[in-house]
């Protein structure tokens, strides 16, 4: 059963509320632990785990707005908040790295001594199972509800997981004598937060400047299989994966009635729709085949008249 945009909302928001009670909870634990036994790996991690929680507020609010249904100011609906604010999520993630890269600095400038103790390794155990669980939980939703923020949020947290698994070596290094460990580890974890912001803002972007939504080919077929239809052409696709707006010209006998094209395209509209929920919106534009088009215009198997 295909969500509702209020229901979609809702799932997304209940989702985002689980992933900020536990990301708070995680970057508490995180910071204040890491100043208490002087280690910048753990510091950066709590960081981390913190910009996690800031992002998992912001969607909050962006989500509800972009679920607001099209009006006079913005007929194509409000669902490219969501996209905006996946930019958001990957500028949070920049502003991360230059946190952790500020703390590495004076980790190397002004060496401490970390106290390492058997908490030490708990607490990261059990921070690691949280962001486990959380990248998974965020990944398995985002993909059931294409939500694009969520899958966003995901690979952030899922630097947590690497992140988190390289301070848990670090303090193994640094308990047997190793103390720079801490401060490689810590500009390590600045650099996987770029790198995961990077492909964020990389997937945020091609959203944003329309790129093509489905392969033309799937839309060919079904056009094609519409009696009537003698071939079809220009076929653009926009918008995000839940939410995708789709253009085309579609070539029938000039001899039609309005009356009959308009049925052609109305057919086509309900056929397209029916067989890919996620296209919200058709425009099919009717062209009369009356000179020989290009040869890649025909549909297989049927001749111009």
């Amino acid at each position: 059963m295909q969500n509702t945009g209020s229901d979609r909302s809702s799932a997304i928001k209940r989702v985002l509320l689980i992933t900020l009670a536990l990301n708070a909870l995680v970057s508490v634990l995180k910071i204040l632990y890491g100043y208490f036994i002087n280690s910048v790996a753990i510091i950066a991690e709590g960081f981390h785990s913190m910009f996690d929680g800031i992002s998992n507020v912001a969607g909050l609010a962006g989500i509800s707005y972009s679920s607001y249904p099209p009006d006079e100011e913005h007929p194509y609906g409000h669902r490219k908040i969501e996209s905006i604010l996946t930019v958001f999520v990957g500028a949070i993630m920049f502003v991360t790295c230059l946190e952790i890269f500020k703390k590495v600095y004076d980790s190397a400038i002004h060496e401490q001594h970390i106290a390492v103790t058997a908490k030490s390794f708990i607490l990261m155990a059990c921070t690691l199972l949280v962001n486990i669980f959380v990248a998974i939980y965020e990944k398995r939703r985002g993909r059931q509800l294409k939500s694009e923020f969520l899958l966003a949020d995901s690979r952030h947290t899922m630097t947590d997981i690497y992140s988190t698994t390289g301070v848990i070596i670090s303090l193994v290094l640094v308990q047997r004598g190793i103390t720079r460990a801490d401060t490689v580890v810590g500009a390590i974890v600045g650099l996987l937060v770029a790198k995961a912001g990077f492909e964020v803002f990389k997937e945020a972007a091609a959203i944003l400047v329309d790129r093509k939504q489905l392969d033309t080919a799937i839309i060919n077929g079904i056009v094609c299989s519409i009696n009537g239809v003698i071939g079809c052409h220009r076929i653009r696709t926009r918008g995000t994966h839940s939410n995708i707006f789709l253009d085309l010209h579609v070539l029938v006998d000039p001899s039609l009635t309005v009356e009959s094209a308009h049925r052609i395209a109305h057919v086509a509209e309900e056929r397209i729709r029916s067989r890919i929920p996620e296209i919200i919106d058709v425009v099919v534009h009717i062209e009369p085949a009356t000179d020989p088009p290009e040869a890649d215009w025909v549909c297989k198997g049927k001749d111009v008249l």
